[in-house]
């Protein structure tokens, strides 16, 4: 299959080859010159839904071209070997976990597949690459765990000084080895701008080859369509007559809302989506009927979804043909102050026992406001996009309660902090990888 930017301004490229550049020569994020349509119904069928088999049949269209079946199979069953659980927290409303992988975060699923891939490419091209990230909190944990000591590959993670959980930051910034971890003096927008601009650098890309693990790459892209289709088909197998689901997703970048629409034009079953933020609001505002604005990020407690400029939202406009109106129908917003995110962790740990991180909590009150505007009994997956450990500085003040930290995490808490201290500007962004290339 064949991948074209965005702009459409440039040739198209293979996968491995729209992987590698990240960006499109143009500035453009790469899609699929065309979405393929799977057959989901095999999958309903047999005594279980196994999720790797699910995730090799979705991704194979796109790697045709690239790898075997059986190495998609391969690198489907190696990355996702840890569940994913759908749980019933209320009357036809369902939290979809994501976070039972190596670093408690949905990020693992983008970042495992990808760190395979490239790897793949590696053994391959039989060349060196460097990863650019930028996080505004689990993208780099899970980045820096998914591509520790993978061979041919050095990692560069850049993320705000002072607005990440010290967790998050402590499991990407204790590594070393072939992982490097930047602190910028800035905000998310930041860390991401640097990440674009170098890699738009064509001096730079002369001495070093570059690429990027933001969501801004097809490679992280494309996992996220399938644990979708996975929640959709799961409950289709429990309930043959109830109604597609609707997903209320957590969005910051919006590459995971993204990644939903696309398993819907693939063929998933689903009634629609709910886009959640916290106060960096820019997107919900434009679903409202305001215009589309970035604009600087502000601090939240659901630090993740702490961006100004969403960089998918041109891939949600080129899904829709650049339609805003077509985009208003297809998708509602809704987004929620720190305060409301508080009350919601406590108003559920209070009545139904079960916790959330806060960027969870707000998939669940947009998925409450859109079943009151709406007077709707469909079916409402919130994706659960992290544990709670991870943000227990956050929750443990508002249930009153200690959350327990896995053991798995304790050890790189303990660790010594391995990160460079970075200004956001380019030029010293750019001395600091060559001088490390």
């Amino acid at each position: 299959m064949m991948f074209e930017s965005t702009k459409g301004t440039c040739p198209e490229a293979g996968f491995f080859e729209a992987m590698r550049r990240g960006l499109a020569p143009d500035g453009g994020l790469y899609m699929p010159v065309s979405i393929p349509g799977i057959d989901f119904s095999e999958h309903l069928s047999g005594s279980e839904l196994h999720f790797a088999e699910l995730a090799a049949d979705m991704a194979q269209p796109y790697l045709d071209t690239e790898l075997s079946e059986e190495r998609i199979r391969s690198v489907a069953r190696d990355a996702f070997n840890f569940p994913l659980e759908l749980k019933e927290i209320g009357q036809n409303l369902y939290v979809l976990e994501l976070f039972h992988g190596p670093t408690l975060a949905f990020k693992d699923f983008g970042a495992r597949f990808m760190a395979r891939l490239f790897s793949e490419q590696a053994s391959k091209a039989g060349e060196k690459i460097t990863i650019l990230v930028a996080t505004s909190g689990d993208t780099g944990s899970a980045v820096a765990n998914g591509f520790y000591n993978v061979e041919g590959v050095e990692v560069c993670i850049l993320y705000p000084k002072g607005r990440i959980s010290r967790l998050q930051e402590m499991q990407m910034a204790t590594l070393g080895g072939n992982i490097r971890a930047m602190e910028v003096s800035g905000v998310f927008d930041d860390c991401q701008r640097l990440v674009k601009q170098a890699i738009m650098d064509e001096s730079l890309r002369s001495e070093i080859q570059l690429s990027s693990a933001n969501s801004i790459n097809i490679a992280r892209l494309i996992p996220q369509s399938f644990y979708y289709a996975y929640a959709s088909l799961l409950l289709q197998r429990m309930k043959m007559e109830m109604d597609a689901p609707v997903f209320s997703v957590p969005s910051g970048n919006f590459g995971n809302l993204t990644g939903g629409l696309v398993a819907e034009r693939m063929g998933m079953a689903t009634s629609g989506f709910i886009a959640a933020t916290n106060q960096n609001s820019v997107v919900p505002e434009f679903l409202s009927g305001g215009e589309y604005r970035p604009r600087k990020s502000v601090p939240t407690i659901s630090n993740a979804m702490d961006v100004g400029d969403p960089s998918n939202f041109s891939r949600i406009r080129y899904l829709f043909g650049g339609s805003d109106s077509a985009i208003r129908s297809a998708l509602k917003g809704y987004w929620f102050d720190d305060n409301h995110t508080r009350e919601a962790i406590l108003e559920l740990h209070r009545r139904t026992g079960y916790l959330m991180c806060p960027h969870t909590a707000t998939g669940y009150l947009a998925a409450s406001a859109w079943r009151k505007k709406n007077g709707s009994e469909k079916p409402v997956v919130v994706l659960g996009t992290a544990h709670p450990v991870k943000f227990r500085d956050v929750i443990e003040p508002v249930t009153g309660e200690p959350v327990e930290v896995p053991e798995r995490l304790q050890s790189c808490l303990e660790g010594e902090k391995q990160a460079k201290e970075l200004k956001p500007e380019f030029p010293d962004f750019k001395k600091a990888l060559l001088k490390q290339a």
